[in-house]
């Protein structure tokens, strides 16, 4: 096991209870985790849901597309073509520190299965690479404003426990930093390995919008709720 990544937590609870479900949630590139923490309160979630959020701290690292400039990245990106040149060995270190992340809160006494993973771009990106090939089934999945890099590993590497694990996609259309194209070719990609993906899309740039926070957090009280209720 990796030293876990540093991070910091915000518990909802109005309620007082002890937190039975967690999300840990990645950002973008160049952010931190205090990104999304304003987030939480957005969401509105009931009052009786007590739920521990994690947001983690990338480390700082040179990033090749912003002239080695260093800088909160969950991997290097060494080229923005349609194709997206990245470091992948970055991207699995990753990965396996969010991994860390998940065993930990299994550790605090989360079952696997109410543990939601999401990401914004980048973040996004580590999400869906951990998630899908994660050995425990797990709640569901948050994918931002992002794309699926290294398909083939991901499909060499995803499990039998994550097949069925929910997933919601949502992107911008005006997006110039992430390309829309780029994002549905990832989708389908998902599509094709058959995974069951709930899309969504929005007139938006690289961004996050009030209707993209509602589809969130009805997929967190849909899922969440049921698996509390199996």
């Amino acid at each position: 096991m990796t030293d876990l990544l540093p991070h910091l937590e915000v518990i909802h609870s109005p309620s007082g209870k002890t937190p039975d479900a967690a999300v840990i949630w990645l950002h973008g590139l160049g952010a931190d985790g205090h990104d999304f923490e304003p987030i939480v309160p957005e969401l509105r979630l009931p009052e009786d849901m007590a739920v521990r959020f994690i947001f983690p701290h990338a480390p700082v690292r040179p990033v090749t597309i912003n002239m080695g400039m260093e800088m909160r990245s969950w991997y290097d990106i060494q080229s923005i073509s349609e194709m997206r040149q990245i470091d992948e060995g970055q991207l699995r270190e990753s990965c396996v520190r969010l991994g860390d992340l998940i065993a930990n809160e299994i550790g605090r006494g989360i079952a696997s299965q109410r543990i939601i993973i999401a990401g914004f771009s980048q973040g996004g990106a580590v999400t869906l690479n951990t998630a899908l090939c994660y050995d425990q089934p797990l709640g569901g999945i948050v994918a931002l404003s992002t794309y699926l890099p290294a398909p083939q590993w991901v499909e060499q590497h995803r499990t039998a426990q994550n097949q069925a694990v929910p997933v919601i996609m949502a992107h911008g259309t005006q997006d110039n930093v992430v390309p829309f194209a780029l994002a549905a070719r990832g989708r389908q990609q998902l599509d094709d390995m058959g995974y069951a993906v709930e899309w969504h899309e929005y007139p938006m740039p690289h961004a996050v919008c009030p209707e993209e926070i509602g589809a969130i957090a009805a997929f967190l009280l849909k899922h969440l709720q049921a698996s509390a209720d199996s």
